[in-house]
């Protein structure tokens, strides 16, 4: 039997949602139609918009649905881009961490070669956060030359959470659109920590996925505040406020509202339930030679780590080796981000904390959801020992050889 632990990369469809998707998939219509059914889709569509704005701290006319997470932070950090260069085309300035995911990150990368973007890199300190001080004096410099600033919620391979409160207040200071990724934090929050909420963030724009958290793929939202003008990515119907045309899948957005409501109000006691879960993996690895916990210690400071995230990295040993070793053990990990499996580089990430690549090549990550047990947590910490040190052997013996 194999046990999941990449729940950051996807996690289990939700009884919640199947009961949605079952009620709601043989229907025929399109939301968009004006006869009967066209309208009772339409209305069902209206009241998932309003369940899944009061989850997530937004007004109703501020949900865009998406594709998915990779889509909303595509039509954000495109769309503020074209709109502001549009108004002043000496706005080129990207501000962004390097801790970004690839959705982001790939996206201004794409900007700068296609679209003349300057990208400008905000430091990050060795637990993979904002130093907020030097994103000051960044957005202190030129201002008006300046596109846009984005920094993730919380960082999907090391756990780190951002302090986007802050960011958003010194953006709003130097009149910088913020978009945030907030894919990872929606529903896996730390204990005690405040919830994601768009209206406090002080964000121009926020991305949000329905896998993550239990509702099916292909479901997501950018969250876009009224007042915030965006160039549309893709065009057609222009359903949702002429930002985002498609036919809205009414089957797949209940079930994400359905689910959202759902997380939220469990949140806290599942955040409680994985933070104990995964301090007991920590404990099984703490101490471990040549094993290295990375992003904030949760035992110093809980709230500026994911409730479900546990990352090492392991000296002399090669991140893929102990992924398979793991795999064949039967504990499904991974060596960071899902949406760059199978590309033998080391974590971005991991390298704009400080790390050398010999260093980030020893990476795991642990991610816990609501499937996850006792019996899945007890039997990874029995095991990780034996296969962290399995995996050095190897690894030092591999490089003697070299």
């Amino acid at each position: 039997m194999s046990r999941y632990f990449d729940h950051a990369a996807t996690t289990a469809v939700k009884p919640t949602a199947v009961e949605v998707l079952t009620e709601l998939l043989p229907t025929v219509a399109n939301p968009s139609s004006l006869h009967g059914a066209g309208r009772k889709a339409r209305l069902a569509v209206d009241s998932a918009r309003e369940q899944l704005a009061a989850a997530v701290g937004a007004d109703p006319s501020e949900v865009i649905f998406t594709s998915g997470g990779t889509e909303a932070d595509n039509l954000a950090v495109k769309g503020l881009y074209w709109q502001r260069r549009s108004e002043n085309p000496a706005r080129r300035r990207v501000l962004l961490p390097g801790i970004e995911h690839h959705a982001v990150l790939d996206t201004a990368e794409w900007l700068q070669t296609h679209e003349g973007a300057e990208l400008v890199i905000i430091p990050v300190d060795a637990e993979g956060v904002v130093e907020t001080e030097a994103l000051a004096a960044l957005l202190a410099d030129e201002p008006e030359t300046i596109a846009l600033a984005t920094a993730m919620w919380a960082n999907n391979e090391v756990g780190s959470v951002q302090p986007v409160a802050e960011i958003g207040q010194l953006c709003a200071e130097a009149g910088v659109p913020f978009h945030t990724d907030a894919v990872q934090a929606f529903g896996g929050e730390p204990a005690g920590a405040a919830p994601v909420d768009f209206a406090e963030s002080g964000a121009s724009a926020m991305a949000i996925s329905g896998h993550k958290i239990g509702a099916p793929v292909g479901i997501g939202a950018l969250l876009v505040r009224r007042d915030v003008k965006l160039t549309p990515v893709l065009h057609g119907g222009g359903q949702e406020r002429d930002i985002r045309s498609g036919t809205l899948d009414t089957a797949g957005i209940c079930a994400f509202a359905a689910v959202a409501r759902e997380v939220v109000a469990g949140r806290a006691a599942e955040a409680a339930r994985l933070t104990g879960l995964r301090d007991q993996l920590l404990a099984a690895v703490d101490g471990l030679e040549g094993v290295t916990l990375r992003g904030p210690d949760p035992r110093l400071h809980p709230q500026r780590r994911l409730a479900n995230n546990l990352h090492i990295t392991v000296d002399g040993a090669e991140g893929d080796s102990l992924l398979f070793m793991l795999d064949m053990a039967g504990f499904d990990t991974a060596t960071g981000s899902a949406c760059t499996a199978g590309v033998p580089r080391p974590s971005h990430v991991l390298m704009a904390m400080g790390l050398s690549e010999a260093e980030a090549r020893g990476a795991q990550r642990f991610t816990l959801g609501w499937t996850t047990t006792e019996e899945d947590v007890a039997a990874l910490a029995a095991a990780l020992p034996g296969i962290i040190a399995q995996s050095r052997q190897a690894g030092l013996a591999a490089q003697r050889r070299t």
